[in-house]
């Protein structure tokens, strides 16, 4: 893994971010719950943070193995965007049931990239 793909990683997903909560806070506010909307939001959050820890680690790169990277960049695919469908098709009428274990595997990679990344720098 070279430093040049995890910063293009971490900005790729930081823009993502950006544009998707851009969407949901005017375009979805109309069509989604509350509750809907929310749901959408802590994806978006999620993704910038760990969109801004992959940047870190791409700067700071000379402690990290690829796995940490990987971790971070696969969770965020499986948290965030299984998010994003379950919450669009929820609204949709149709929501997407076969998401809903992805979402936490999701978030145990994102614990298991905050691991190594503690276990990288001691």
């Amino acid at each position: 893994m070279t430093q040049q793909i995890i910063i293009a990683t971490g900005a790729f997903f930081g823009m993502l971010s950006v544009i998707f909560g851009a969407f949901g806070a005017h375009a979805l506010k109309k069509i989604l719950s509350t509750e809907q909307l929310h749901s959408f939001e802590v994806g978006v959050k999620y993704q910038m943070y760990h969109a801004i820890v992959l940047l870190a680690i791409g700067f700071n790169f000379n402690n990290i193995t690829p796995t940490t990277y990987w971790c971070f960049t696969l969770g965020i695919i499986l948290f965030s965007f299984s998010i994003y469908g379950l919450v669009l098709s929820d609204a949709k009428g149709k929501k997407f049931r076969f998401l809903e274990p992805i979402t936490p595997i999701g978030g145990l990679l994102l614990v298991i990239g905050w691991l190594l990344l503690l276990i990288n720098v001691l």
